[in-house]
């Protein structure tokens, strides 16, 4: 049983995935690249404005994935891992206010845009996850991990149900907002409810869950800076006493290249093929409320099965809804794949998560979950951009769709080769070092 003190810590964590999975939602994946398509982008192709989409993608994440070990270092020696953690809330939260300027043939304004909210949204996350192996206790890891993407469903679903209504008013009823004349207008006033929903609830991470302590002897910002550096030319030539989680690292970053591609494409090419917006958009606000059961399910699946073979179960799934995504023509069909996405998104991502923490020296998960983020930026970066190239070379996404299932394969294979309980048993062993030392 977790005691009162403990819950409101864990509750307190938990809440920033609620705050800004709304950037998640309506940013990423459901009203943006609508609105990118069709307004944004008016004046492109379709074709193109899907591609522009991908390498808009690929640039926001290759930015992020350059600074993440660096900046994650020298947050863990000075101890400022929630200072990080609002600076970038806050560059995210700017960028998704001013997207309310975003007009027709914008694209370029909203490629910059997202971009910066983009960077904003993926540096937070390096240091929001870090703070997990130092709030959860090793045994509740999963279920805290599974937790945080539970209000993160849930959180980015209510603001999306109220977007939805604010883009189409007469869905219940009303013509529209007083002042707001046209969907157009709905939909950019949306931006404008991310920004004031992600600022709100960052509040409780960044006044009730403890800053861990600095690992370096002195904090100033210079020292903190060349002493950041020099750990990750440490971290690098003793990459050897890492090597679970090294191979962890590979596995992930292949397999969530699939799971990355998925949540990022999924609506701009469904409104290649012609599915319609509010099927579109409905569609994804079923699945963030049907992701929070199978989340919390797949964190106390973790406890019978294993953290890894729950995984391995979840990219499984996703290699089906892979080969079925290639043959999508209808919105129908749309709302099926919806749903068996939301089946096994929140527990895959969950659940690697916080084995990857499991595995992270606690004197270190700055700078590991840097290298984590960088894995995963790196899948954000090929598979839009093989996304985007396949489209613009072929005419068509669907061999994109279809060759995800490429990664999610080779990921479990690779996962299978990973012994999860030497990671761990490394990284206490450092964790007891450290503690010895510091006495």
């Amino acid at each position: 049983m977790w005691d009162r003190a403990y819950r409101k810590i864990i509750n307190a964590w938990a809440l920033y995935d609620w705050a800004n999975s709304a950037f998640a939602t309506t940013i990423m994946a459901a009203v943006l690249p609508i609105y990118y398509s069709k307004v944004a982008a008016a004046d492109l192709p379709a074709v193109r404005a899907s591609s522009y989409w991908g390498y808009t993608n690929t640039i926001a994440m290759l930015l992020v994935a350059f600074m993440a070990p660096i900046l994650g270092a020298i947050a863990d020696h000075s101890g400022t891992r929630k200072r990080f953690l609002a600076g970038f809330a806050s560059v995210g939260i700017l960028a998704t206010a001013l997207m309310v300027f975003i007009s027709k043939g914008d694209w370029l304004l909203a490629s910059g845009l997202f971009i910066a909210g983009r960077i904003g949204f993926a540096g937070s996350n390096i240091f929001y996850d870090s703070l997990l192996p130092h709030v959860a206790r090793p045994e509740d890891i999963d279920q805290v991990s599974a937790r945080g993407y539970a209000a993160g469903y849930l959180g980015g679903g209510l603001l999306l149900a109220l977007n939805l209504i604010m883009i189409k008013p007469n869905l219940i009823g009303l013509e529209s907002f007083p002042g707001i004349p046209n969907t157009e207008w709905g939909t950019r006033l949306s931006f404008v409810t991310v920004a004031v929903w992600w600022a709100i609830f960052s509040i409780p991470v960044l006044r009730r869950v403890t800053e861990p302590a600095a690992s370096g002897a002195n904090s100033d910002s210079a020292n903190a800076v060349r002493a950041g550096f020099q750990r990750l030319k440490r971290t690098f030539r003793d990459i050897r006493r890492y090597r679970q989680l090294l191979k962890f690292l590979v596995a992930f970053w292949l397999y969530n290249d699939g799971i990355s591609t998925v949540i990022l494409m999924a609506v701009i090419f469904g409104a290649e093929i012609g599915v319609g917006e509010g099927h579109l958009i409905g569609s994804l606000l079923m699945a963030q409320f049907v992701g929070i059961p199978f989340a919390i399910a797949f964190g106390r699946l973790a406890r019978w099965l294993g953290t890894k073979r729950s995984i391995h179960l979840a990219l499984a799934g996703y290699s089906v809804i892979a080969i079925v995504g290639y043959f999508m023509q209808t919105a129908l069909h749309f709302w099926i794949l919806a749903f068996c996405v939301a089946t096994v998104q929140g527990g895959a991502q969950a659940l690697s998560r916080s084995l990857f923490g499991a595995m992270s020296p606690k004197a270190k998960t700055g700078e590991f979950f840097g290298f984590y983020d960088v894995s995963s930026k790196f899948a954000g970066i090929i598979g839009p951009a093989l996304f985007g190239l396949t489209g613009t070379l072929t005419g068509s996404s669907r061999l994109s769709i279809l060759s995800l299932i490429v990664f999610f394969v080779v990921g479990v294979i690779l996962l299978m080769r990973l012994d999860e309980k030497e990671g761990i048993r490394v990284a206490r062993a450092e964790d007891a070092a450290q503690e010895t030392a510091a006495r």
